[in-house]
């Protein structure tokens, strides 16, 4: 049975969602589910905007057969041929088998790659600043290179102000039904996710982004966009400043607020301690804004989007084998490949013999851009003792300083 929701008067979303999958491109945690979202324009002639991921590939199907009552599909316009919005290409080109598609000459070289069956002259290549007209509807295509694979572009209808992003504004989570924004509490709903979803899925290309930005700002105005339609997650059409200001912190690798996250390793308890009495000396001094992770239960993709979210970040790790305890190791390095910058950070470290994590953690951060390492550290004889009181307080009295500047 179909299910569809009216963007415009002949724009309908026709995807569907996915509350099975466990893990968003097998390594993503979703508690909540996902989205994935297409589109099909009612004019002079058809037009599907993007496919959908095959777990969903029955639904969207019927959606869109649903839309087209009977008319034929005109045209394909892909933005993003990675296969959560490509796999039901081929049940396109097999129920519409004259449909023109309409992509960038990288995304074509992808689709051969994918193995679809594409015909002689099927394909339309577009490069930036390109337009077709489908009737009354006119757009303009500009190219959107690793936001986030090289093919990407992005899609403006210049006629009813929709903006087609791609994976730009998406989010995780499950429509439920609803499809804008505002019919969400988006702050409360679905912030964490979106940002979640930014800061792993894209967050490595901010440079690229910013760039997609500023291009959306000069050539088509930011005012002129009156709909965001993403790949994944809620449309736009309220307090579009809203989201363009996050990705804008996002993309620029700004926090969002002034905060302390404390991220822990531990093997026995003695670290999380340490972690915990200075999350408490931080409270007496007023500092509430605080989030505490112990790093070997937490999945990254979350550790990733609160170093996102806060200004600053404490790193608490025991020594393991003269090194990093693994899984801080490992989030270090998630933090290296998704380019995060610009955040103080303090740090603490145990070792009942040789305490060397401390050292070692700055080595890795020293090789992130932009990152102040605050001098006020800790360093811990197996445990939490009275005599490590004073640097403890000292190091609550550094990174409340720091908050002040």
């Amino acid at each position: 049975m179909f299910n569809v929701r009216k963007v415009t008067d002949d724009l309908f979303w026709v995807g569907g969602n996915d509350r099975r999958l466990a893990l968003f491109e097998n390594i993503h945690p979703l508690y909540h589910g996902v989205s994935y979202n297409a589109y099909v324009l009612l004019d002079e002639k058809t037009v599907l905007f993007d496919t959908a991921d095959w777990a969903v590939g029955r639904q969207f199907i019927e959606n869109v057969q649903h839309v087209l009552n009977g008319r034929p599909l005109d045209y394909l316009v892909i933005n993003h041929v990675e296969p959560d919005h490509a796999a039901s290409i081929q049940e396109i080109l097999l129920r519409w088998p004259k449909v023109k598609i309409i992509t960038t000459p990288k995304a074509v070289i992808l689709l051969h790659q994918f193995g679809y069956p594409l015909s002689a002259g099927q394909t339309e290549e577009v490069r930036e600043g390109d337009t077709r007209t489908f009737g009354k509807h006119t757009v303009t295509f500009a190219a959107a290179p690793m936001v986030h694979w090289p093919e990407a572009m992005v899609t403006f209808d210049t006629t009813n102000g929709v903006l087609f992003s791609a994976d730009a504004f998406g989010s995780f989570r499950s429509l439920d039904g609803k499809l804008f924004a505002d019919e969400f509490d988006f702050d409360g709903e679905w912030l964490d996710d979106a940002r979640r979803y930014y800061t792993n899925i894209v967050g490595k290309y901010g440079p690229q982004v910013q760039a997609l930005l500023k291009k959306a700002a000069d050539k088509i105005g930011l005012d002129n966009i009156r709909y965001i339609c993403p790949l994944h997650g809620p449309v736009w059409r309220k307090d579009i400043g809203y989201i363009v200001d996050k990705y804008l912190h996002w993309s620029s690798y700004e926090p969002e607020e002034k905060g302390v996250m404390i991220v822990y390793a531990s093997m026995y308890g003695n670290t999380e301690n340490a972690a915990e009495a200075l999350a408490s000396k931080l409270a007496d001094r007023g500092i509430l804004n605080t989030r505490l992770y112990d790093v070997s239960s937490t999945h990254v993709s979350y550790l990733i989007s609160d170093l996102f979210r806060y200004s600053h970040l404490v790193l608490a790790s025991v020594t393991y084998n003269l090194g990093i305890f693994p899984p801080m190791h490992n989030f270090l390095a998630d933090m290296k490949a998704l380019n995060l910058q610009k955040r103080t950070v303090a740090l603490v470290e145990n070792g009942s013999w040789a305490p060397r994590s401390g050292a070692l953690m700055r080595e890795e951060l020293e090789k992130l851009k932009n990152m102040n390492i605050l001098d006020d550290g800790m360093t811990l004889a197996s445990s939490l003792q009275e005599q490590n009181l004073p640097d403890l307080e000292a190091l609550a009295d550094a990174i409340a300083a720091s908050l002040a500047q």
